[in-house]
């Protein structure tokens, strides 16, 4: 009787804790990397909602607050993950109110807004702690070896997290995917373009066998 028992449990125990909560995928890269542009690409596609997580703009840290989307249900080839979207600020070793002051901001406002910034970017950090896995966005039209990119890269590898890196912008003359993976190459690299949905379902099947 009592070996029945152990063996029901067997059974059991695994289906009740086995199966993961919804994983936190945060997406993760310079201001103006188009992170917000595939925040929102992904939820069409599998919210069929249009713009959730705000709009996309050419002022740097238009994002300055961690914004997040709940029960992302992707499916690709046989494989499902259920997620939770963290859309993050743009990371930046240094923010000057002055950037702003470019975009017809007075003074006042852009000092406003680099520290509004600034606590974005530290928030942004901190929610690492939390991630199942990050998608960094990189801007594939400029230089991938800036100090920024090497400090996201740096602050993903010390803890370990499952990273991959969609190339993004490939829809525009200069993009060079290439010399991404040149830069990267532990991480899985995919070319995309957020706004034109190029590659986008290439992007899906390599973050479901990564995170599974």
């Amino acid at each position: 009787m009592m070996n029945r028992l152990k063996t029901l449990l067997n059974k059991i125990i695994p289906g009740l804790f086995g199966k993961r909560k919804h994983m936190k995928i945060g997406l993760y890269g310079p201001p103006n990397a188009g992170k917000t542009t595939l925040a929102n690409r992904i939820c069409r596609d599998w919210l069929g909602e249009d713009v959730v997580m705000g709009t996309a703009s050419e002022i740097p840290h238009e994002t300055r607050e961690i914004q997040m989307k709940e029960n992302i249900h992707l499916k690709k080839k046989g494989k499902e993950i259920t997620f939770n979207l963290i859309d993050t600020p743009g990371i930046a070793t240094k923010i000057d109110y002055e950037e702003f002051l470019k975009h017809k901001m007075n003074k006042k406002v852009a000092k406003e807004r680099a520290k509004e910034a600034t606590k974005g970017v530290i928030e942004a950090i901190k929610w690492l702690d939390n991630m199942d896995c990050v998608v960094v966005v990189l801007d594939s039209t400029t230089n991938p070896y800036s100090q920024v990119n090497i400090t996201i890269i740096g602050n993903l590898a010390a803890r370990n997290i499952p990273v991959l890196i969609a190339a993004n912008k490939t829809d525009l003359k200069k993009a060079n995917v290439k010399s991404i993976e040149a830069a990267f190459p532990q991480y899985p690299i995919v070319g995309i373009s957020a706004e034109l949905g190029t590659n986008i379902d290439e992007l899906y099947e390599t973050l479901t066998k990564l995170v599974r």
